[in-house]
């Protein structure tokens, strides 16, 4: 029992600090993509988790099915375009804006096929929070906005996703199929946006930091937690993400949240929080999707 309870008590911490790590290379990333757009600082970090993977998950393609490799496959064009997207939300919103806005994916995905009028009511705390959020600065920045819930869109999709890959492949080798896929998209793309003259030493460190703090070591801490800790617990850290990206952006970007603005970021946070705790377990349930497959 001793035992059982602390490795509850240091997976939890884990996951905390898994949390500050994806948080914080998050806000190191919004210090990069204006010396070198969102799709070099993508790039960078698909190949630092590819670095990561590779060596010890190589895939083996030979003799798969196009009905077992499809997922990888769309898990990678989905990893891209959430990583792109919502880079793109932090630089025209802000890091705690976009955040909270991605973070309407899984508790949508976590609440889809619930009954329940107490979800009812948390969604639609969670809908007032994200307007009072967008609106409070009485402006509106529509692209911004647009960027954030095809993250949001794209995280559901990742976990869905995900879920499929899991049982197709051993181990990592599916996320490893994706990060390849994932990795033939960004770089093109980021070759023909990159202004060469703005990389140094400085700018090339800070870039293979954000891939470290926000891919490598949080997919590699992911499986000592999920030993350790429920997939509910799990996900109800990983619901104060918002909080934790906002405190970022206000000490590394310099990011200003008027009272509203806290209010809002807060009250989606308790909302997706509360929603997750009070669910009933069940084989198999969303919320166990989500807790394996939050990136």
């Amino acid at each position: 029992m001793v035992t059982a309870k602390r490795d509850r008590l240091t997976g939890a911490g884990a996951q905390v600090v898994t949390e500050v790590s994806i948080n914080f290379g998050s806000s190191l990333a919004g210090l990069a993509i204006p010396l070198v757009g969102s799709p070099v600082v993508v790039a960078v970090r698909q190949l630092v988790m590819a670095a990561t993977v590779l060596p010890f998950y190589r895939p083996k393609l030979a003799g798969l099915s196009w009905r077992r490799l499809w997922p990888a496959l769309a898990l990678g064009v989905v990893l891209a375009v959430m990583n792109l997207t919502f880079y793109e939300a932090v630089d025209l919103l802000g890091l705690g804006i976009a955040a909270t806005i991605e973070f309407l994916g899984p508790f949508a995905l976590a609440l889809a096929s619930s009954r329940r009028l107490l979800d009812f009511v948390y969604a639609t705390a969670a809908a007032g929070g994200v307007f009072l959020l967008t609106w409070s600065d009485g402006a509106l920045n529509v692209l911004g906005i647009v960027y954030a819930l095809t993250a949001a869109a794209s995280w559901a999709a990742y976990i869905l996703l995900t879920r499929k890959v899991a049982v197709s492949f051993p181990g990592l080798e599916g996320i490893s199929v994706a990060s390849v896929v994932s990795l033939t998209l960004l770089v093109p793309f980021a070759l023909l946006t990159v202004d060469w003259t703005t990389l140094n030493w400085s700018v090339i460190g800070l870039l293979l930091a954000i891939g470290v703090l926000s891919s490598a070591f949080p997919y590699t801490l992911d499986t000592y937690i999920l030993r350790r800790i429920t997939p509910r617990l799990y996900a109800i850290i990983t619901s104060f993400g918002p909080v934790i990206a906002a405190l970022f952006g206000a000490l590394v970007l310099g990011e200003t949240f008027l009272l509203q603005q806290q209010i809002a970021i807060v009250v989606v946070c308790v909302a997706a929080g509360a929603a997750i705790a009070s669910q009933r377990d069940k084989p198999k349930s969303e919320l166990e999707i989500i807790a394996g497959a939050i990136p």
